[in-house]
C-alpha cells in the first residue's frame, strides 16, 4: 500500500497535557481502549478528560487481524473490584458521558455480561449525572446475556459491525455478520428507549455498494448511531490497508447514511467507535425517548 496520506498524519500526543488521566488510570489499575488499541486520537480524548474504560482485560480470545488488542486463550480471571475502581476513575474525571467497552471474554459462559452489568450500576451510584454507553461484543449470542446488561438500562448500546460480509471470514473469523445485526435489532426490541450505535472501518477493500448495503440492514434493524473511519495497519503482522478513502468520501457517506435515517453519522479518516462520543447528550436532547429511569426522557 501507498504512504499514508496527508489527512491521516495526527500530531504525537502531548503528553504534559494528558498526563491528570494518565495517572488517575495508573493510580485506579485501570485499562482503557484508547492506549490498549494505539487509538491516533488519544491525545486529543485525554486533553479533554474523557477515555473509554477497557474492562476484563487487557488481553483478548479471539485474535482478529486487525485488532492491535493482545490475544490470550486463557485470559485472567475477572477482578471483582473492577467496576467500584472504573466508579472512582469516572468520579474523579467528572465525565458527563462515559464508555464502557470491553476486550471478548468467549471463555465466561455470559460473555462478560454481568461485569458489564456491575460497572454500569457502580458508575450510576458514583456519578448520577453521567450517561452510559457500552461497546459490548456479540457474547456469542448469548441473547440472556444481552438481556443482562440491558437491564441495567445504559443510554446507549454499541456493537461494532466492523466490515462488509464479504471480509467476515478474512477480517473478522470469530464473528457472524447475521449476529451482529441480530444483537442490534434484539437490544432495539427489549429496550425501545436505547440508542444503538455501531461502526464500520473502511479500507480493507470494500466496495461502495457493499457499503451501501450494510448501512442499509444496520437502518432495517433501526440503529440510530454509526461511525466510519479509516483502516490503519497496526503492525506489519495485521491485515494492509487496501485503499484510502478521502474525508470527502466519508462526507458522503455521511450525508447519505442521514438522509437514510441515522440519528448521527460521525465520519472521517481518524473516527474511531468512541470518537466524541460525548455528542450523543445533544443528540438524546434532539430525539428524547422513554426509559423506566425517567418516564418522561431519557435526559
Amino acid at each position: 500500500m501507498s504512504v499514508k496520506p496527508d489527512w491521516l498524519r495526527v500530531k504525537a500526543p502531548q503528553w504534559e497535557r494528558v498526563g491528570n488521566v494518565k495517572e488517575i488510570l495508573r493510580d485506579l489499575a485501570l485499562n482503557t481502549v484508547c492506549e490498549e488499541a494505539s487509538c491516533p486520537n488519544i491525545g486529543e480524548c485525554f486533553h479533554n478528560g474523557t477515555a473509554t474504560f477497557l474492562i476484563m482485560g487487557p488481553a483478548c480470545t479471539r485474535a482478529c487481524p486487525y485488532c492491535d488488542i493482545d490475544f490470550e486463550k486463557k485470559p485472567q480471571a475477572l477482578d471483582p473490584t473492577e467496576p467500584i475502581r472504573l466508579a472512582e476513575a469516572v468520579r474523579r474525571m467528572r465525565l458527563n458521558h462515559v464508555v464502557i467497552t470491553s476486550v471478548n471474554r468467549d471463555d465466561l459462559p455470559d460473555g462478560g455480561a454481568n461485569q458489564f452489568r456491575r460497572c454500569i450500576q457502580e458508575v450510576r451510584a458514583a456519578s448520577p449525572g453521567t450517561t452510559i454507553e457500552v461497546l459490548i461484543p456479540d457474547l456469542c449470542g448469548n441473547w440472556q446475556a444481552l438481556e443482562v446488561i440491558l437491564q441495567a438500562e445504559p443510554e446507549v448500546l454499541n456493537h461494532n459491525t466492523e466490515t462488509v460480509p464479504r471480509l467476515y471470514r478474512r477480517v473478522r473469523p470469530q464473528g457472524n455478520y447475521e449476529r451482529s445485526l441480530e444483537l442490534l435489532r434484539r437490544s432495539r426490541q427489549l429496550a425501545p428507549g436505547l440508542y444503538t450505535k455501531s461502526g464500520i472501518m473502511l479500507g480493507l477493500g470494500e466496495t461502495d455498494e457493499e457499503i451501501q448495503q450494510v448501512l442499509q440492514d444496520l437502518r432495517a434493524v433501526e440503529c440510530d448511531i454509526l461511525t466510519l473511519g479509516q483502516y490503519m495497519q497496526p503492525t506489519p503482522k495485521h491485515l494492509p490497508v487496501v485503499n484510502w478513502v478521502t474525508p470527502e468520501q466519508f462526507t458522503a457517506w455521511q450525508q447519505l447514511g442521514e438522509s437514510w435515517g441515522f440519528l448521527q453519522i460521525v465520519a472521517s479518516p481518524l473516527t474511531r467507535s468512541s470518537y466524541h462520543a460525548e455528542q450523543v447528550r445533544a443528540l438524546m436532547e434532539r430525539y428524547p425517548r422513554v426509559n423506566s429511569r425517567n418516564p418522561q426522557t431519557v435526559v
